[in-house]
Order: structure tokens, then C-alpha cells, then sequence
């Protein structure tokens, strides 16, 4: 099981509609991420930056996965308003991807 983190921006206009489309997860949704084999998933806010935090067995299947399915086309859609562009994506990245440095288990 790996551990994942990568960091988003959320438009300063919509946070509070972004918090509250967290609040509210379709249940499809939620049993969607199960189902490609994610787990632990959180997704801390400070300002407009956002940290995701999951553990999935294999990052690049289960986005894979997440891309071709209509239950997650929907929630992109929903939800891209309300994200800034993405910048600083290295070669091949989907996200902003996180360097793991520490962990204590």
C-alpha cells in the first residue's frame, strides 16, 4: 500500500462551495474510490491550498480507472470551477505530487 500526497489550489471565490461539495460526497463517489482501492483519503485546506493525503495500492490504475468511469467524469465536472489551474506539474504528473521525506508509523 503506498501512501500518496499531492497539493491543489481552490479559486479563493469558492471555497465555501468547495467545502460544502465535501460535505457532501455522492455516495457513487465514495464507493467508486473504495472500489479502485483507495483508502485513508483526506483533504486538508489552508487558504485556497489544498494537501491530499491517500493510500491506494497503485496511484496511476486507480486514476486510470477514475478517468473512464461516468460516476467520476461527473464529479470533475462539478468540481472543476472551482479549482485554479495547475502549474508546476513535472514531466507526465496528473497533480502537483508530493515528495514523501518523513513518516512515523
Amino acid at each position: 500500500m503506498s501512501r500518496v500526497a499531492f497539493r491543489l489550489r481552490v479559486r479563493p471565490d469558492c471555497i465555501e462551495a468547495y467545502e460544502e461539495a465535501h460535505r457532501r460526497v455522492w455516495p457513487e463517489m465514495l464507493q467508486l474510490l473504495k472500489d479502485v482501492g483507495i483508502t485513508q483519503y483526506s483533504i486538508f485546506r489552508r487558504g485556497v491550498d489544498l494537501f491530499l493525503f491517500l493510500h491506494v495500492d497503485d496511484f496511476e490504475r486507480a486514476w486510470n480507472v477514475l478517468d473512464k468511469h461516468p460516476v467520476n467524469q461527473r464529479w470533475q465536472q462539478a468540481m472543476k470551477p472551482l479549482f485554479e489551474p495547475l502549474t508546476e506539474l513535472e514531466g507526465g504528473e496528473r497533480f502537483p505530487m508530493m515528495k514523501e521525506v518523513f513518516y512515523l508509523e
